[in-house]
């Protein structure tokens, strides 16, 4: 089998970047499938990272820490609530803004949810030498440089 070239040519089947994309998609629909069964989906991944050791963080720290835009981080937010997953409660430090915890419920699946993304992504990695890995790693950082705003 030939490796492919890179090419900058508009056919999504022979173009790394939208070959990159169908791989995202691929991963966060089978993190979904498997994450579901936990009450989560891929997109709270980071907030379970960022609140996993039961510490309260503000809607602020949390869209910074997934880095995604606030209107964004306060509507998964309010789905998590809704959902049973966060509470929320007054930040005592700034009247103006609140506070998110997980509730014990999710809290006691957070380990559960680790085990999916460490799963799924040895599944999408393997036959990848870790050289190949590191690699493949600094590449992807230097594209999300190259594309980040913030």
């Amino acid at each position: 089998m030939q490796p492919q070239k890179a090419t900058l040519d508009w056919d999504p089947g022979d173009n790394a970047a939208f070959l990159l994309g169908r791989v995202a998609r691929l991963f966060t629909r089978r993190a979904d499938d498997r994450l579901r069964e936990l009450g989560f989906g891929a997109a709270h991944v980071p907030v379970l990272r960022a609140l996993k050791d039961g510490d309260a963080k503000s809607q602020t720290e949390l869209a910074a820490f997934a880095k995604i835009e606030q209107p964004t981080m306060a509507q998964m937010l309010a789905r998590m609530e809704r959902d049973g997953v966060v509470r929320r409660s007054p930040n005592p430090a700034d009247g103006r803004s609140n506070l998110y915890a997980l509730t014990d419920r999710a809290l006691a699946k957070v380990a559960a949810a680790r085990g999916v993304v460490v799963r799924g992504s040895a599944e999408l990695l393997a036959g990848l030498s870790a050289a190949e890995v590191s690699q493949l790693t600094i590449l992807l950082q230097r594209m999300i440089a190259n594309l980040d705003d913030a």
